[in-house]
């Protein structure tokens, strides 16, 4: 099902800091929800891997549309204190994110 109605139904099923590890690779659009919500959902100490980071490397000149949305999320990571990330050249880039 969509994403974002899974992880409400884990946030109201009580599961909030319950999970070891989540990966986050749907429609890019929702990146940001997903995050804020894994975030919720993840233990101290688990991880966030977001998939597709670099977007194809238009995530540099991106001032619209999904590849945007990717964009302001990798700022938001770099000074977001709940966690500690790392950006893996894997791929199309692979954000790992620590929750503290």
């Amino acid at each position: 099902g969509p994403a974002k109605g899974s992880l409400d139904a884990l946030l109201a099923e009580d599961q909030a800091n319950t999970f070891d590890f989540a990966f986050i690779d749907a429609d890019k659009e929702g990146y940001p929800d997903y995050y804020e919500r894994s975030l919720k959902l993840v233990r101290p100490g688990g991880l966030i891997l977001i998939d597709n980071a670099f977007m194809g490397n238009r995530v540099t000149t991106a001032t619209e549309g999904a590849s945007k949305i990717v964009r302001d999320l990798n700022a938001a990571l770099k000074t977001d204190d709940r966690v500690d990330i790392s950006l893996l050249s894997i791929g199309d880039g692979l954000y790992l994110a620590c929750k503290r």
